[in-house]
C-alpha cells in the first residue's frame, strides 16, 4: 500500500516462500479483484491526537467488556444458583456468554467484510448492551486491555457477590461502561467501507445466511448436549440422544453446504475454507484455541480452590488470582512488543508452551494442605508461559494472509479463541460437577443428591459446618481432587501447543509487521 492509498502489487508476497499460485491461487486475479473495487484496502485516516486517544480508548472498552464478561461469573456462579436453583445447570452459567460469541463469530466477520464498519460496530454494541487483532503497537493495547478485563472479572464479580449490590451488577456494569463510550462511537469513530462501489442489495445477496444459521445451530446444539448430558439428562436418555442426532445432522449439513457452495457463491462462503488449506493457518487456529483452554480453566478454578480449601470469600479468592493474571498480561505485552522486532514467532510458542506445561502439571498436584505460595508459584509459571503466545496468532495470521483474506484470518483466529473458551468452560465444569458429586455421594451415601450439589456450588456452608471434622476434610479433599481433574485439560492443551510448535515454520514474518 503506497502513501497515496494505491495498491502496489509488489506488496502481495507469499510469506512462506512457496509458489504463490499453488498456495493461494492466481495472484493476478487477486490483484484485479482489488483493483476493480470488490475489495478495498482503506488508506490511513488522519485523526488528531486527542481524537485518536478517545477512539482507541472506546474501542478497547468494548474489548474490555468482552474479556470482563468471560470471567466475571467465575465468582458469582454460586450466588446465581442460590437465587434460581438448578445446580445441575452450573456448566451452562459460565459457558452461556462464550456460546453466543462463538456461534455468531463467523457471521460477524463476514458482515465486516461487506458493510460499513462503524455502523456494524455500533449495532453490535447495541445488541450487546441489550442482552482481532491489530498491528503490533495496538496488539500491546489489546493484550493489556484483555488482561485487565480478565483480572478485574473475578474481582469485580466477587465484590458484587459479597456486597448489597448483589451479583446482578456483574451484568449491569456493561451498561455503564458502554454508555460512557457511546458518544465516541457515534461522533469520533471513523467510517470504514470495505466495498464502497457495491450497493446494499448486492452486499446482502453476497452474505452466507444459510451457513450462518447452520453453523449457529450446530455449535449451539453441540454445546447444550455436552453441558446438559450427564447432569440435567442422563447420557442414554431420549433427550440427550436426540440432541446428539440433531447436532450431528446440523454439522453434516453445514459441512456439505460449505463444501458444495449451496445457496451461496464459492467466494462468499461463511467459513474461510481457503485458509484451512494452509497447514500453518490450521496450526495457528489450534494454538489459539489451546492457549485459551490454558488461560480460562485456571481463572475459574483457582478462585474456587481458595474458596473451598482455604475458606476465602468470593472477593478475596478473586484477588488471589492476581499471581496468575498479572504475569499473563506482562507476557502478552512482552510478546506484542518484541515479536515484531525479532520477526521469528515459532520460539515464542515453543518456550511458552513448555513453561505452561510445567506449570499446569504442578497445578494438578495441589491439595487441601498445600501452601498458598506454592499455588502462586505454579500459577505464575503457567500464566507467563501461555501469555508468551496466547495472542500471537492474530498478528501472525494476518501476516500470512493475502490482503483480501485479512478479515477472514481475524475471524478464523477469533473462532478458535472463543471456541477454546467455550469448550474449556463446558468440559471443565461438567468434569468438576460430576466428579465432585460422585465422590461426595460415596463419602456421604445417606445425604440427598441435591444437598450434596448445594455444597459443591458453594452455597452449602451450613451443610459443611454440620459435618464432623473427618467428614468435612474428606468432602473438601474430594472437591479439591475434582478441581485437579480440570487441570488435566490444561496439561493436555499445553502439551498440544508444545507439539504443534515443533511443526511451525522457522521463517521470519515479512517486514510489513513492523510498519
Amino acid at each position: 500500500m503506497s502513501a497515496t492509498g494505491e495498491f502496489d502489487s509488489s506488496e502481495v508476497k507469499n510469506p512462506q516462500g512457496n509458489d504463490i499460485e499453488s498456495q493461494h491461487g492466481d495472484l493476478r486475479a487477486n490483484i484485479e479483484t482489488v483493483a476493480n473495487g470488490s475489495y478495498s484496502v482503506a488508506s490511513p485516516r488522519k485523526l488528531k491526537p486527542l481524537s485518536w486517544f478517545f477512539v482507541v480508548f472506546s474501542l478497547l472498552s468494548a474489548l474490555f467488556l468482552f474479556a470482563l464478561d468471560n470471567t466475571i461469573v467465575a465468582n458469582v456462579q454460586e450466588n446465581i444458583i442460590y437465587d434460581f436453583g438448578g445446580i445441575e445447570k452450573l456448566p451452562w452459567i459460565s459457558v452461556a456468554f462464550a456460546l453466543g460469541a462463538v456461534a455468531t463469530n463467523l457471521f460477524w466477520g463476514q458482515l465486516f467484510s461487506y458493510f460499513e464498519g462503524k455502523s456494524l460496530f455500533i449495532s453490535s454494541l447495541v445488541i450487546f448492551e441489550a442482552g482481532s487483532a491489530e498491528r503490533p503497537m495496538y496488539l500491546g493495547f489489546v493484550g493489556l486491555t484483555w488482561g485487565i478485563g480478565t483480572i478485574l472479572g473475578p474481582i469485580i464479580g466477587g465484590a458484587f457477590a459479597d456486597s448489597s449490590a448483589t451479583w446482578r451488577w456483574s451484568f449491569y456494569i456493561n451498561l455503564v461502561i458502554g454508555g460512557l463510550a457511546t458518544p465516541v462511537y457515534l461522533f469520533l469513530l471513523p467510517k470504514t467501507d470495505p466495498r464502497p462501489s457495491f450497493s446494499f442489495a448486492s452486499r446482502a445477496k453476497s452474505l452466507d445466511f444459510a451457513g450462518a444459521v447452520l453453523s449457529a445451530g450446530a455449535i449451539t446444539t453441540l454445546v447444550i448436549v455436552i453441558a446438559f448430558g450427564g447432569s440435567v439428562y442422563a447420557w442414554n436418555s431420549g433427550r440427550t440422544i436426540g440432541l446428539f442426532v440433531v447436532t450431528g445432522v446440523l454439522w453434516l449439513a453445514f459441512i456439505l453446504q460449505q463444501r458444495f457452495s449451496l445457496l451461496v457463491r464459492p467466494e462468499n462462503r461463511l467459513f474461510p475454507t481457503s485458509l484451512i488449506k494452509s497447514w500453518e493457518m490450521d496450526i495457528l487456529f489450534a494454538q489459539v484455541a489451546s492457549a485459551q483452554v490454558t488461560v480460562t480453566i485456571p481463572i475459574y478454578f483457582i478462585p474456587l480452590y481458595f474458596q473451598f480449601a482455604k475458606d476465602e470469600s468470593a472477593l478475596r479468592s478473586g484477588v488471589q488470582l492476581l499471581p496468575f493474571v498479572l504475569p499473563l498480561v506482562f507476557a502478552v505485552l512482552l510478546n506484542g512488543s518484541f515479536m515484531a522486532q525479532i520477526g521469528y514467532y515459532m520460539p515464542w510458542y515453543f518456550v511458552g508452551s513448555a513453561l505452561a506445561l510445567a506449570g499446569s502439571a504442578l497445578l494438578y498436584t495441589i491439595d487441601v494442605d498445600i501452601s498458598e505460595a506454592s499455588v502462586y508459584g505454579y500459577s505464575i509459571l503457567t500464566a507467563f508461559g501461555v501469555g508468551l503466545f496466547s495472542q500471537a496468532g492474530f498478528a501472525v495470521a494476518q501476516m500470512k494472509a493475502l490482503p483480501h483474506q485479512m478479515s477472514q484470518a481475524v475471524a478464523f483466529m477469533g473462532i478458535g479463541q472463543v471456541g477454546g473458551i467455550t469448550l474449556a468452560l463446558l468440559i471443565s465444569n461438567s468434569i468438576f460437577l460430576n466428579e465432585s458429586t460422585n465422590k461426595i455421594a460415596t463419602i456421604l451415601p445417606d445425604e440427598p443428591r441435591q444437598v450434596v450439589q448445594q455444597a459443591i456450588s458453594g452455597v452449602g456452608g451450613q451443610f459443611l459446618d454440620s459435618l464432623n471434622p473427618e467428614q468435612r476434610r474428606r468432602v473438601l479433599e474430594a472437591i479439591v481432587e475434582s478441581i485437579d481433574k480440570t487441570f488435566i485439560l490444561v496439561i493436555t492443551a499445553s502439551a498440544l501447543s508444545l507439539i504443534l510448535s515443533v511443526f511451525m515454520k522457522r521463517d521470519k514474518l515479512r517486514a510489513t509487521l513492523t510498519k
